[in-house]
Formats: C-alpha cells, structure tokens, sequence
C-alpha cells in the first residue's frame, strides 16, 4: 500500500471546504478513508492539528471549538489507514538532523524525518518560506510533494 507522511497543512486544508486545496486534500483522504492510502502522523503534527484546527473552528464560531479539535485528532488517530510512528531515538536524530541542515519548522522536519524512515513521500500544501532557499536540495534528499503542484 502506498504510504505518504502528512503535515498539518494538509489535514487542514480537508477539514476546510473553503481552503484554496481542499479538492486536493478531499481526494487524499478519500484514498485514506478507502484503504488506498496510509498516512504517517508523528505526535507533533497531531498536536498541531489540534491547535489549528481550533483556531479555525473559533475563527468559524463553532460552538467547543477544542472538543471538536480534540474529537478530529481522536479520529484521526483511530483510522486504521493512519501510522503513528513510535517516538524512537532513531525519529528525534533524524529530525534533529533534518533541523541542523535546513533550519525548517519542528513539525515539517518531523514529517521529513518519518517520511525518510517509513521510505515514503512527505506531503505539504505548498513549500514553506523556510524551504524555498533549499528546495531542489530538500527534494533531492527528501521525497517531498505539494498539493499546489496537483491543481
């Protein structure tokens, strides 16, 4: 089964019907949801989840913006589609690395780092500024995909 570790931008773009990828992230998630697919959350991009989704639910006046955070991080985590990788030595030095050589955001070397010990696609919704000066080289080193090169 194909396997692709996700960032946080990705599962925010399908849980927001409005956002500029949310086709792109619908079709992912349909191949999820269908067996098609797994995905690799590491602990992070969970807890990110959870702290973006809730400020797009209070931006959207939810009614418990966290219990609906919370209750999607649930799910996501319950899907049997969807690896957590173990918090392993092996998972923190690879991150680490991956930190020292391109100075990107904690969470997206976490998605890097699984994505090079699961020998899988790492997937964001299009590059982060902090990427763009290393991005042929994050490419070469790093099997990277982004939503905005599937519209």
């Amino acid at each position: 089964m194909t396997k692709v570790a996700l960032d946080t931008s990705i599962i925010i773009e399908y849980i927001d019907s409005k956002s500029e990828f949310h086709e792109q992230a619908e079709t992912l998630f349909s191949a999820l949801l269908a067996g098609k697919l797994e995905a690799a959350l590491p602990h992070p991009i969970l807890a990110e989840t959870y702290y973006v989704a809730t400020r797009l639910y209070r931006h959207l006046k939810l009614e418990n913006p966290e219990a609906t955070a919370s209750s999607l991080v649930e799910w996501l985590s319950r899907l049997p589609t969807v690896i957590i990788p173990n918090e392993t030595i092996e998972l923190a030095v690879e991150t680490g690395k991956v930190k020292l050589d391109y100075r990107l955001a904690l969470t997206d070397c976490y998605v890097m780092a699984a994505s090079r010990i699961l020998g899988c696609k790492a997937l964001f919704k299009k590059p982060e500024k902090e990427m763009l000066e290393n991005l042929e080289a994050l490419k070469r080193d790093y099997a990277i995909l982004f939503l905005k090169d599937y519209l």
